[in-house]
């Protein structure tokens, strides 16, 4: 990746050349990709703020336990009441014995934890992340990331190309028939999580180490409703029937 300042109508414009690969993993050009759309610098508090809501309302807040009267047992009593000199019992669902219920059973709504964020914010996370992602050229854009038959072993060899060694997150063409084959190919890879293009969010790029997308998927997110993260996102919003990531 390779910063360079370019001025356009008297203005001075900070881009990155990033290298673009074909699925063979040798490069054939670069994108320019502007950086002050992008958020400019880093900013980790909104980044930070992001990935713990997204983190949090992936939990159910369903969390649950049972009262001794919902513990599954029989109701014998355990031993007769008087003759055996020992303490004064029942069953053996009370909470003071093992396998018993709880005194104060947990009783969750799935509200308890969810968070929220301005959809504004959200999306200047979500393109910040990125940005951090470029900065230490952890993107890998590939042009034409498509597969003729479902087949793991070319994708295995893709990153291999690539260069990626750790973990990484594949970016999808939101077109099922055309993300059909790449999808069924690198399912059962380990180190692999997919997502849809159109759906990136800061929490999925920050839990991989890299992140491979088609380029022209790429161009669609840059300039697509992710892009509005100012008050055209509320005037005259784009995409309104899509989603940018769990649904802006």
């Amino acid at each position: 990746m390779v910063p360079v300042r370019a001025e356009a109508s008297g203005e001075v414009v900070d881009t990155m050349d990033v290298p673009v690969f074909n699925i063979k993993g040798e490069s054939v050009g670069t994108m320019s990709i502007d950086e002050q759309s992008l958020g400019g610098t880093i900013n980790p508090v909104l980044i930070k703020q992001a990935y713990v809501r997204y983190h949090a309302n992936l939990r159910q807040g369903s969390a649950r336990t049972l009262t001794r009267a919902e513990v599954t047992g029989t109701t014998r009593k355990m031993y007769k009441q008087k003759g055996t000199g020992r303490a004064r019992h029942g069953n053996k669902k009370p909470p003071h014995f093992r396998g018993g219920g709880h005194s104060f059973a947990k009783r969750r709504s799935r509200e308890d934890y969810r968070q929220d964020m301005p959809k504004k914010m959200r999306r200047k996370a979500n393109r910040n992340a990125f940005l951090a992602k470029l900065i230490d050229n952890e993107v890998k854009i590939v042009d034409g990331l498509s597969f003729d038959t479902p087949k793991t072993r070319p994708f295995v060899d893709m990153l291999a190309g690539l260069g990626v060694d750790k973990s990484a997150l594949v970016a999808l063409s939101p077109d099922p028939e055309k993300s059909e084959n790449a999808r069924l190919s690198g399912r059962n890879i380990d180190s692999v999580a997919m997502c849809r293009a159109d759906q990136l969010t800061c929490f999925e790029m920050l839990n991989n180490r890299f992140l491979v997308i088609d380029k022209a998927d790429l161009e669609a997110w840059l300039s697509g409703p992710s892009s509005q993260t100012d008050k055209e996102a509320k005037v005259a919003p784009m995409g309104r029937d899509s989603t940018d990531g769990e649904g802006a």
